[in-house]
């Protein structure tokens, strides 16, 4: 294996370790490498602490160290092959820089292990002025071929209103009106409302989705199925983006992504339609290698990446599971130039994972903001959940 990726952090959080690994092997690639091997290792402060007072004989934590390999092995590593070396990196001060700099973590990981296996290959920008900027302009060469580094600014939030229509719909009144909710939002700093028009018209309304057309000033998201009727009137009032989503009759809400494969030519036919009239089409997939590769090839503008899984994991371990499968799902849509989104089960508590991921551009969160909305007001529900998607809070607890 020519990457050997340990992770010897406690509780190291959320993180893809095969985006890691995969970024880690294009990177002897790149460098003409192929059959080398090194060693990553993912620690804490407290380790990267005792080897630097070990190594260095400066007992303090610091992001990368590298350990070419002409030095002595390090306890708990095998070498094999053609060995490059090894290269620690503390988890706890590279999420601690990435906050600082504002980069996602992964982001910022994959800037570390850029510059530790630089020094693996024998670059050092302490020996001289003149070798540390050769290895920075190599640095930013290899990050910029390796990494995607975000051509937005930052995860946006669109806010879905269905549930206000839902209590509406309760008493079979006319309040609260999801209309009115949607300004609220936007006032508050959301950047789109999401609305689910569905067959039996459980909670939004034609009258909704008609009113909000005309109000809306950010971005109106219509989410739909291929049935006909909704199809025309999505034609008629040209929404920013149209998300088409399974349905069942049955189900008290999206119960999973679309099967692309089993409805490739309704979905298809109404890709075509609504790219004729100028409407970007959104596909709502599960976090899957094959259902990413088929949207593209069915002509979608958008992925929406299903989050329930790993909203309703039931422990750390499948939860970090189903962190991957995102990652790795995000990741591959943006290599297929697709824009990507996330949503379903999104909370409080789990959000802030998904909102670093530099793929994913948008964010869609109804249910959480809509029931905290009951016990803070909507306006600073809305301001909370962005601030967790800005980072600039820390998730409830």
């Amino acid at each position: 294996m020519p990457v050997n990726l340990q992770l010897r952090h406690p509780t190291p959080g959320p993180l893809c370790l095969e985006l890691l690994r995969q970024r880690a092997e294009r990177l002897l690639q790149l460098e003409h490498r192929p059959r080398a091997e090194f060693s990553l290792v993912l620690i804490d402060d407290d380790e990267m602490t005792q080897a630097n007072g070990t190594w260095r004989q400066r007992p303090e934590p610091t992001n990368v160290l590298s350990f070419p390999a002409d030095t002595e092995p390090l306890p708990g590593v095998r070498k094999t092959g053609e060995e490059l070396g090894d290269i620690l990196i503390s988890l706890d001060s590279a999420r601690r820089e990435a906050r600082e700099l504002g980069r996602t973590p992964h982001q910022h990981l994959t800037r570390l292990l850029v510059h530790g296996f630089l020094h693996l290959l024998g670059l050092d920008h302490e020996r001289s002025d003149e070798e540390a900027a050769t290895m920075l302009a190599r640095e930013e060469d290899l990050c910029g071929r390796l990494c995607t580094w975000r051509t937005f600014s930052m995860t946006t939030l669109a806010v879905n209103v269905d549930h206000v229509a839902t209590v509406r719909q309760a008493r079979g009144s006319s309040e609260p009106d999801p209309v009115f909710a949607a300004g609220i939002c936007e006032l508050a700093g959301a950047s789109g409302i999401v609305v689910h028009l569905r067959e039996d018209r459980r909670h939004i309304q034609d009258r909704d989705v008609r009113l909000l057309r005309q109000t809306v000033k950010t971005m109106l998201n219509l989410e739909m199925a291929t049935a006909k009727e909704i199809v025309e009137l999505a034609l008629e009032l040209g929404p920013d983006l149209v998300t088409l989503v399974p349905e069942k009759r049955q189900e008290l809400t999206t119960e999973g992504g679309l099967d692309l494969a089993a409805n490739a030519k309704k979905i298809a036919g109404t890709i075509t339609r609504m790219s004729a009239a100028g409407i970007p089409v959104s596909l709502f997939i599960n976090p899957d290698e094959e259902q990413v590769q088929r949207a593209h090839d069915l002509g979608a503008a958008c992925v929406e990446l299903h989050t329930g899984r790993y909203c309703d994991a039931p422990d750390a371990v499948s939860r970090e599971a189903e962190f991957a499968l995102l990652a790795m799902a995000a990741e591959q849509a943006y290599d297929l130039d697709l824009r990507v989104h996330a949503g379903h089960g999104l909370d409080y508590r789990n959000v802030r994972p998904v909102a670093e991921l530099e793929t994913i551009s948008e964010l869609s969160i109804g249910h959480a903001i809509i029931a905290r909305a009951v016990l803070v007001g909507l306006d600073q529900a809305v301001r909370e959940m962005l601030a967790l998607v800005r980072g600039q809070a820390r998730p409830v607890v």
